[in-house]
């Protein structure tokens, strides 16, 4: 279907408010990173800055695949996403590039919505994580908030 059809039934793009909005009330999604001979995609929780930013912690192992392929990656995506019903969902693809935070400027991130499982709290004290920001340089968000023509 092309976008004009699915706005017939009720597909909206989102503005750039709505995608800051659900970025800022959202906490996870997927970041697809270039890998060969198919994306490497991780479920990933974020925080957002509000300013064309999110914020990631990796949990560090001996040979991280997910840090290997970050620092490489020229480009990544990520997809934030509710679906809450067939006819009331959103979401917003990223385009950006990712780029590790040094430890030093982590108390400068005032990240208020951020999400991260509990389980970093123990990596963190093991300094066993690192931050990563990704650099929004493209967003498009779609969003159906109700029932399609017929179905009133």
């Amino acid at each position: 279907m092309s976008l004009s059809e699915l706005q017939e039934i009720g597909v909206e793009s989102m503005d750039d408010a709505a995608i800051d909005q659900f970025l800022a009330t959202h906490g996870v999604g997927v970041l697809a990173l270039p890998a060969s001979p198919a994306p490497y995609l991780l479920p990933m929780s974020f925080g957002y800055d509000g300013e064309g930013s999110l914020y990631f912690t990796f949990v560090l192992g001996e040979d991280s695949e997910k840090t290997r392929l970050s620092e490489r990656a020229e480009a990544a995506r990520f997809l934030v996403y509710t679906a809450d019903s067939p006819f009331h969902w959103q979401s917003v693809i990223l385009t950006g590039t990712l780029a590790a935070v040094p430890r030093e400027e982590w108390d400068e991130l005032a990240l208020e919505n951020a999400w991260r499982p509990a389980i970093f709290e123990e990596a963190d004290l093991s300094g066993g994580v690192a931050v990563y920001r990704f650099a929004i340089e493209d967003r498009e968000g779609f969003r159906h908030t109700g029932l399609p023509p017929g179905f009133e």
